[in-house]
């Protein structure tokens, strides 16, 4: 085992303070990659709360990690010490099942996802995001990254971006559709900048009125304020795919009437409550309501590639890591635009 620093949770209810660790030491599949930037994710809230149950402390969040390589086991082949890299939302799986055979190792047949924090590898020991100066992942689970961006504005698409691109890319959204995202936080503004990437005419969905220039200079065609009822009614039936990103509870039905015949609407915000659906939402034009997580490590290689080929990377705010806490009170009242990213070399002050 090696030394690590960080900042981590010790219980549901303690804030995000300093805390020292320890990972194991890298085996000859392992690269152990220098932490340089890490997004704060809205689920680092909900996991270090203990808001979805289970959570392991102590914790250290932080699953959009970009760094350098300052270590390779002797069996790497995909990189060298020097080459950038990035860690997603997971670190390893059971590699055997039907799933991981065909790329979609976030749906793992087995439930043998080791998450990249709040987590446990085969072993049974703790995974440890990426608050921290240092993580040590098989290479397997690496993502090469481009030196062409903003590392820093990278760091979310290991999220944001691969959460909003995956759905987009599974369902086919190209030119000629009329699409509609649902709600401009975090993921939101990445599933805008995908959709209107892929030619789609993309309507942007908000509760926030004061967003509209955001959204337009985003990529959306049309913006339309949720709670403007007249507004929806004139939209039902045209759309023939929805991405919902919203987190907090609310009304599905509204947005599944929004579908034309055969339309779909995805979910990829994760509501603390159960939502209800009424039937004949979907009976009366054979709409489908789907769910979907992230990519698999193949897709999310294919995101990374497609953002450094088209300039596409998150709109960020840098913080050090020092105002953590400051940041999830802020990300609480959607006071970001639209991703806060930990300057890792804050940590060493």
């Amino acid at each position: 085992m090696s030394k690590a620093i960080g900042y981590g949770a010790q219980s549901a209810t303690s804030s995000i303070a300093p805390l020292d660790f320890e990972r194991p030491d890298p085996g000859r599949s392992d690269i152990r990659i220098e932490i340089l930037y890490c997004g704060v994710c809205h689920s680092d809230i909900h996991q270090a709360r203990d808001e979805w149950g289970g959570s392991i402390y102590p914790m250290v969040p932080g699953h959009e990690i970009v760094g350098r390589v300052t270590h390779a086991g002797s069996e790497v082949t995909k990189f060298a010490v020097g080459d950038l890299a990035g860690v997603g939302c997971m670190v390893d799986s059971c590699r055997e099942c039907a799933s991981c055979a065909s790329g979609e190792e976030q749906y793992c047949d087995r439930g043998q996802v080791a998450f990249t924090y709040n987590g446990r590898y085969k072993d049974g020991t703790p995974t440890y995001g990426g608050y921290s100066d240092h993580i040590i992942v098989d290479e397997a689970f690496a993502l090469k990254v481009s030196p062409k961006l903003d590392l820093a504005a990278v760091a979310p698409l290991l999220c944001a971006g691969i959460t909003t691109y995956s759905p987009l890319k599974h369902w086919n959204v190209q030119a000629g559709q009329r699409v509609g995202v649902i709600g401009l936080g975090g993921l939101g503004h990445m599933a805008l900048k995908f959709a209107h990437s892929f030619g789609a005419h993309v309507t942007q969905f908000t509760t926030s009125p004061g967003k509209e220039d955001d959204a337009r200079r985003l990529g959306a065609d049309e913006v339309v304020v949720s709670r403007d009822t007249e507004a929806l009614k004139k939209l039902a039936g045209t759309f023939d795919f929805l991405i919902d990103t919203v987190s907090a509870d609310h009304d599905l039905n509204m947005y599944l009437a929004l579908l034309r015949r055969n339309g779909n609407m995805v979910l990829v915000g994760a509501p603390e409550k159960p939502a209800a659906v009424s039937a004949f939402s979907l009976l009366m034009k054979r709409a489908s309501l789907s769910g979907s997580a992230i990519g698999g490590i193949q897709e999310t290689q294919e995101m990374l590639d497609y953002c450094a080929e088209h300039n596409i990377v998150s709109d960020i705010e840098i913080i050090p890591i020092q105002k953590i806490n400051e940041a999830y009170d802020r990300m609480l009242k959607n006071d970001v635009k639209y991703r806060f990213v930990i300057d890792m070399a804050s940590l060493k002050g």
